[in-house]
């Protein structure tokens, strides 16, 4: 199951308190005070994970606590502290404040460790308390409280590349035809209702490549599957438009990489200063009533001096290209 976005409440364990208690031994006079201070409250702690591509643990779990630290006791025994809880997310995921979503941290790479919530501190014991003046104490402290944080976790996958394209583009097709990834692939839109990972091989060298899904005109505004996936494409280095060529109607191969670049824009500024290259899918099937509209797309990327690639990703016609323009950025970062 593919989960992208959770909301979770985090609750750190409470400190043990710290006792009061005076040494009662056989012959000992005036033992004095002895009480132990309580153990420290477990801290719940994230670490990112390359491995891991959905927020699946967190949509039956959103409540997670840690233990709290026990109490202390008599003979200067300390209680024990609370056993940390820790959790792994995947690479990529974001830390925002409930409801007004303001980023609090970004896992933006593996392996980065973050305490999300930190447990309360043990309470000292009354031994702490003693003086010259203050021979027998009667007083401790409580522990802290552990910290509360109700967060929302949202994922924006890691990727190399980019595929961006109208519902039934070709992107399922291409990811499947070069890399190991299997999406599911129908002549219908909309058959990719998640995103797909899928690392590309070319000799000994890897890149991860995402199917992100169809994009439509208007999706900035949440129209299709719109923001839920378009934030994705955030983290790609490089998006690669995939056009399809087939098409003898509106929108014609022009107009669609018009339709997707105003979409990015649109949906936020920054994407259209990420590197892009445009790459015409299904030239087996281009109608001769539409070539003239392809030629129209070639000229455009020409002027702005855009890579432009074509490719049949069914047959697997020019993807050796495809892949070599693609490391061809890959080694540029």
């Amino acid at each position: 199951m593919f989960v992208d976005r959770a909301v979770v409440t985090f609750i750190a364990g409470d400190g043990g308190n710290g006792c009061i208690s005076f040494r009662r031994e056989k012959f000992v006079p005036k033992g004095g005070p002895d009480g132990g201070d309580g153990g420290d409250g477990g801290s719940i702690i994230l670490i990112s994970k390359s491995g891991k591509h959905s927020l699946v643990d967190f949509k039956f779990r959103n409540i997670v606590r840690s233990p709290k630290g026990r109490h202390g006791s008599g003979a200067k025994k300390s209680g024990k502290n609370g056993q940390n809880e820790i959790l792994t997310i995947p690479a990529g995921t974001v830390v925002k404040t409930y409801p007004d979503e303001k980023l609090i941290f970004d896992f933006d790479r593996e392996a980065i460790e973050w305490e999300v919530a930190r447990g309360g501190k043990g309470g000292r014991g009354n031994t702490h308390f003693k003086s010259a003046r203050h021979q027998t104490p009667r007083i401790a402290e409580p522990g802290g409280k552990g910290e509360t944080i109700k967060v929302i976790l949202e994922l924006k996958l890691i990727a190399f590349a980019g595929l961006v394209g109208l519902p039934n583009a070709g992107k399922s097709t291409l990811i499947s035809k070069v890399s190991a990834a299997k999406p599911k692939i129908a002549d219908y839109p909309f058959t990719t209702l998640i995103p797909h990972l899928g690392v590309v091989y070319n000799g000994y060298n890897s890149l991860v490549m995402a199917d992100i899904p169809g994009i439509i005109e208007g999706a900035h505004r949440g129209e299709g599957m719109g923001q839920d996936f378009l934030r994705h494409i955030e983290r790609n280095k490089l998006l690669v438009f995939l056009i399809d060529l087939s098409v003898d109607s509106f929108p014609s191969p022009l107009e669609t990489f018009e339709v997707l670049r105003n979409e990015l824009k649109l949906y936020k500024t920054s994407l259209n200063a990420k590197k892009f290259m445009v790459v015409g899918n299904k030239i087996d099937l281009i109608a001769e009533k539409s070539r003239e509209s392809v030629d129209e797309l070639k000229k455009l990327c020409r002027q702005i001096k855009i890579d432009y690639v074509e490719i049949s990703a069914l047959k697997g016609i020019n993807l050796d290209s495809l892949k070599k323009k693609i490391f061809g950025y890959f080694h540029e970062k």
